[in-house]
């Protein structure tokens, strides 16, 4: 089976095209390496450069490659920034995934997985939150991931089209291989921030928020390895072609840290201890998410190698070490 990976040169696109490599299947990727980078991609695997948002370049690429099924991961993902430039988001999101869909219906596409975020559910009243929770994003990111799951569940009802959608949660750590990691420069995600000041590439992090009603005031949330949420995306792959029913699942673990507790590993794991600054919370931030991991359990009998923080952050802060001897 032939596979287009979306964002495939990106953090989690260049890990599922190695998990999906690591299982046989055939693979191609587009991204326009905005925030992508070329060496993360295998040689032997294609790499086109262009935008998921032009529908004859994806329409073509389906034909040329037989692609049977897509993983999308092209988009945008930083909450701050959403709220700032809320069209970039509705763009890159939702109007570039609505191409996409129509160009997989078009050209004969019957499986699509779609990586959506825990950002959907907003300020869940319950948590570990579910996937029958409400939906009621607070940004402008939550709002144009759930557009696409509204787009995806409709067209499934309308045409051949088996979906998938995974609701990521904080998606951190590096391939223990030390062959793919977070390489976006300007990355935001807090254990690759923490990661770079521990070895002297930032002269300090910042707390957004510590008056959060949480033990410590500082802002929960459930942390999983890109390896294991890469082979989530590879179990639902092989549930979806055999099955051919249609799902939406949490990837997370049901375990919540809050971000002081995430530096306070990062500085142990290290060896380093480094400056933090406290500053006012960010707009769009919950103060809690936590995953209910149990559907996705379940249904793909997926279980994650490697839940546990010291681990995550060890990859993280290796993959870190080998960029900064790199530049």
């Amino acid at each position: 089976m032939s596979v287009l990976v979306t964002g495939g040169a990106g953090y989690i696109g260049s890990h599922a095209t190695l998990a999906l490599l690591g299982a046989g299947y055939e693979v191609v990727v587009i991204d326009n390496l905005s925030t992508g980078v070329r060496e993360a991609v295998s040689t032997n695997v294609p790499l086109i450069m262009g935008d998921v948002g032009d529908g004859e370049l994806t329409g073509k690429i389906i034909r040329e490659h037989n692609v049977e099924a897509i993983m999308h991961f092209a988009g945008s993902i930083v909450v701050p920034e959403s709220v700032e430039n809320p069209l970039k988001y509705y763009l890159n999101n939702t109007a570039n995934s609505r191409t996409l869909i129509q160009s997989a219906v078009e050209n004969g596409v019957k499986t699509f997985i779609f990586s959506s975020t825990a950002a959907v559910y907003g300020m869940p009243d319950k948590i570990p939150v579910t996937e029958d929770a409400p939906t009621i994003p607070i940004n402008p990111y939550g709002t144009s991931k759930l557009m696409t799951e509204w787009m995806l569940k409709d067209t499934i009802a309308a045409h051949d089209l088996t979906a998938g959608v995974l609701r990521y949660f904080n998606v951190a750590g590096a391939d223990p291989q030390g062959r793919v990691g977070q390489s976006t420069p300007r990355a935001t995600h807090l254990i690759k921030v923490a990661c770079q000041t521990a070895i002297g590439a930032r002269d300090k992090i910042q707390i957004f928020g510590d008056d959060f009603p949480t033990p410590d005031g500082t802002g929960i949330r459930d942390y999983i390895h890109v390896c294991d949420l890469v082979d989530a995306h590879v179990e639902l792959l092989k549930y979806l072609t055999s099955e051919r029913q249609s799902v939406t699942m949490n990837c997370g673990y049901g375990t919540g840290y809050s971000v002081k507790q995430v530096l306070d590993t990062v500085q142990r794991v290290s060896g380093k201890t480094f400056n933090i600054e406290t500053a006012p919370r960010r707009a769009g931030d919950p103060p809690i998410i936590v995953a209910d991991p149990t559907r996705i359990g379940e249904t793909l009998g997926w279980k994650p190698k490697h839940a546990d923080l010291d681990f995550i952050v060890r990859t993280a802060l290796d993959w870190e070490k080998r960029l900064h001897t790199m530049a």
